[in-house]
């Protein structure tokens, strides 16, 4: 698997599970940590492990396997590595305060719209 592809399956697994407002920000030049970041919220601890959970699972399915998942338990922000994209799961209250979209504004922002209709 390719790493867009991967991209897609982490997209598609978040939006499978209802997150809201995912946003992909290309990183490739911007920082050494990845090449994607995926932001998104849930409405609750429940619906932020469920959408990292699948993410995992999904990820796993396709013969992926991930780095490290930081942040399940208290379900405020989980962070999952998927290697060149790292996945941002935000309660909704945490993703405002820590507003990762400003702090990192001079990433492009990715389309991923053709991703969430198949």
């Amino acid at each position: 698997m390719n790493e867009r592809q991967l991209l897609e399956v982490a997209v598609k697994a978040a939006d499978d599970k209802r997150a809201e407002d995912i946003v992909v920000l290309n990183m490739q030049g911007i920082s050494l940590v990845a090449d994607y970041f995926i932001i998104c919220h849930g409405n609750s601890d429940k619906q932020v492990q469920a959408i990292a959970g699948e993410m995992k699972d999904k990820a796993e399915e396709f013969g992926y396997s991930i780095k490290r998942v930081e942040g399940f338990d208290e379900a405020k922000w989980i962070l999952v590595d998927l290697g060149d994209i790292i996945a941002h799961i935000f309660h909704k209250d945490e993703r405002s305060y820590y507003n990762l979209e400003r702090l990192w504004g001079d990433a492009p922002i990715e389309h991923i719209q053709s991703e969430l209709n198949q």
